[in-house]
């Protein structure tokens, strides 16, 4: 059982970090991100939805307050992965590797959610 605990929290830690930093690039880098966002076919407006939403779900994933609420993180994020890798391979500009090692992140940290606390 305990280790099952330590590898969902290295999992949602890692998958933690990775939201984190794709959050404070949306926020000090925003023409930046905007334009990319624009270039993967997704409109500009949504960067900050999108950063606020990450950080929402990170608080209701590490704070379990509500099973509910949790699984909506985890899908939440699942779709967030699942079109950024869809994004990079429409547009073949080989930075498809991040959302696929995002989703495997994301399926342990699942799985070992699943397992610990749901």
């Amino acid at each position: 059982m305990k280790r099952d605990k330590v590898i969902f929290y290295v999992a949602t830690g890692l998958m933690s970090a990775l939201m984190l930093m794709s959050v404070f690039m949306y926020f000090t880098k925003h023409d930046q991100i905007a334009s990319f966002f624009e270039f993967l076919s997704y409109p500009s407006y949504l960067v900050y939805p999108l950063a606020i939403a990450k950080l929402l779900g990170l608080i209701a994933i590490w704070t379990r307050l509500s099973t509910t609420l949790t699984y909506f993180a985890y899908a939440g994020f699942l779709y967030d992965f699942i079109l950024a890798l869809v994004a990079h391979l429409s547009v073949s500009d080989g930075e498809h590797n991040g959302a696929i090692m995002a989703l495997v992140v994301w399926t342990v940290s699942f799985i070992y959610y699943k397992k610990n606390f749901a």
